[in-house]
């Protein structure tokens, strides 16, 4: 059983015991959060598609590791022959979750 939901505006294809990383939430270690956005649910081969949402469903999550900091992106910006350079780095910080039950 797999389910597609919305978590901070992104979706994700989720299944119990599944581990993932979103964006950075508020909460500490072993906080329990719940996602209603469900879009999809596939029930051993019984899909079930929302009309965008799917009433009553949910997906229940731990939060494993509050603040985990995903990899630094550089960004280079040049311009030829002008004596432009710039360089600016970036690190996304992220939650580490655990995905417990799904209720459709």
């Amino acid at each position: 059983m797999y389910v597609i939901v919305d978590i901070q505006g992104q979706q994700f294809k989720v299944e119990k015991d599944q581990k993932l990383y979103v964006h950075h939430m508020e909460g500490e270690a072993g906080a329990q959060v719940e996602f209603d956005k469900v879009l999809l649910v596939d029930n051993e081969g019984a899909v079930t598609v929302g009309t965008p949402l799917i009433e009553g469903a949910k997906v229940v999550a731990e939060i494993v590791n509050p603040l985990v900091k995903g990899d630094k992106i550089l960004i280079f910006h040049k311009r030829r022959r002008k004596g432009y350079r710039k360089l600016n780095g970036h690190r996304q910080q992220f939650s580490q979750i655990v995905i417990k039950d799904i209720q459709s």
